[in-house]
């Protein structure tokens, strides 16, 4: 359902340690704007709810709430360098009209 790449596995677990959030598993939420572009959120679930949706990648542990389980199918999250010279996590979400293949 959602691929995590190494590189954002990675900042992940970094960023785990720093915040001594070790051993949480990644809740990545996502939810449909007016416009049908798809805005994300992600932060460290320190409690699961009924119905979340579990799964690991790259050994990172993912909860996703029903409700965003279709949004974010085929969904890669890649930690990557932008135009603008910053490195940030990036959706490649093939359900969101904004995402655009490169070439």
């Amino acid at each position: 359902m959602i691929t995590i790449t190494p590189a954002a596995a990675e900042k992940i677990r970094e960023s785990a340690r720093q915040s001594d959030l070790q051993g949480l598993p990644l809740r990545i939420a996502a939810k449909r704007s007016i416009d049908g572009s798809i805005q994300y959120g992600m932060g460290f679930a320190d409690e699961e709810h009924e119905g979340d949706q579990k799964m690991k990648s790259e050994g990172i542990d993912v909860v996703v709430s029903t409700m965003s389980v279709d949004l974010l199918r085929d969904t890669v999250l890649d930690y990557v360098k932008l135009d603008s010279g910053e490195m940030n996590f990036i959706f490649k979400n093939p359900n969101d009209p904004n995402f655009q293949v490169s070439e």
